[in-house]
């Protein structure tokens, strides 16, 4: 990993941070909400939106200690099979202190249309039999992007070397935003990434696989972001055979892939990233890939 750049203290930085300093606890405007606690400093923050609307994403935000300048990680959520408006504010606290540790600021956002966000729900794909998986992906990836753009003013994050990271529904944001081919980005690490999957409530049924097939050809058209697909066995959502046409839908467009399959983990592999046990399972194959994207 490269050593973190010199601390950059521009006159825009130095009026932002002053700002956020200001924002008092529990307050409606973008910034830190409460006091930094725990060893990974977790906090609250809000993060605007890019729509217009004023919306501001529920945001959980970890840091390595001191202030020096230090590579972004954004971890990206997935969809609850309960319902978005009802999901909780992700936190991925297996995960999340593993970056930490590795000197990344760990943003977690929750986007728009989930939990306390709230808003309209711009990454539905509409009906099973005509799923629009491209779409909702790309609108996933503008919440991150307005994630990675408002961080990225702040002098404790670095510029470059950028990471995204995502969890099913979040793994496939993830994907559509490589597709953006997001300068000052060095990987993304998608963990079994997709949506559709347990139609009519089934393992192993998706709602339109050949639509998901085409939408990850269409996202490696334009992807040129080295990524890791990382799926297990017996993942649920996305069996072997889906996950593979995927990612060969991706790299045949164009897409820089590595993918790797994990032995069965837990009784649905699907929670391979979010479980306590999963992190000694990916991790390996992550720093891996990571040391060489630095």
């Amino acid at each position: 990993m490269r050593p973190p750049a010199p601390t950059r203290f521009t006159a825009a930085a130095v009026v932002l941070l002053g700002l956020l300093a200001a924002v008092p606890a529990l307050g409606q405007s973008p910034g830190p909400q409460e006091p930094e606690h725990g060893q990974d400093r977790e906090q609250r923050w809000l993060i605007p939106t890019d729509d217009g609307s004023g919306r501001l994403m529920r945001t959980i935000v970890y840091r390595p200690p001191g202030e020096m300048p230090r590579r972004l990680l954004v971890i990206n959520h997935g969809a609850p099979t309960s319902g978005a408006a009802s999901a909780p504010q992700p936190r991925f606290a297996n995960a999340a202190p593993w970056f930490v540790a590795r000197g990344y600021v760990v943003v977690v956002p929750q986007r728009r249309g989930y939990g306390a966000t709230g808003g309209r729900q711009n990454e539905s794909y509409g009906h099973c039999d005509n799923a629009d998986f491209l779409g909702a992906g790309r609108e996933g990836a503008r919440d991150i992007a307005a994630a990675v753009a408002f961080m990225r003013q702040l002098p404790f994050v670095r510029p470059d070397g950028t990471v995204i990271a995502g969890h099913s529904a979040g793994g496939w944001a993830t994907l559509a935003y490589a597709s953006r081919n997001p300068p000052g980005v060095a990987a993304v690490l998608n963990f079994a990434g997709g949506r559709g999957g347990w139609r009519d409530n089934l393992p192993n049924y998706n709602c339109a696989p050949d639509n998901l097939v085409r939408a990850a050809g269409e996202y490696g058209r334009t992807a040129r972001v080295p990524s890791l697909w990382i799926y297990a066995e017996n993942d649920s959502f996305f069996d072997p055979a889906l996950s593979r046409r995927m990612v060969d839908a991706y790299r045949n467009a164009g897409g820089i892939a590595t993918y790797v399959l994990t032995p069965p983990f837990g009784q649905d592999g699907h929670s391979l990233f979010v479980a306590r046990g999963g992190v000694a399972v990916w991790s390996p194959t992550v720093k891996a890939f990571l040391d060489r994207h630095p």
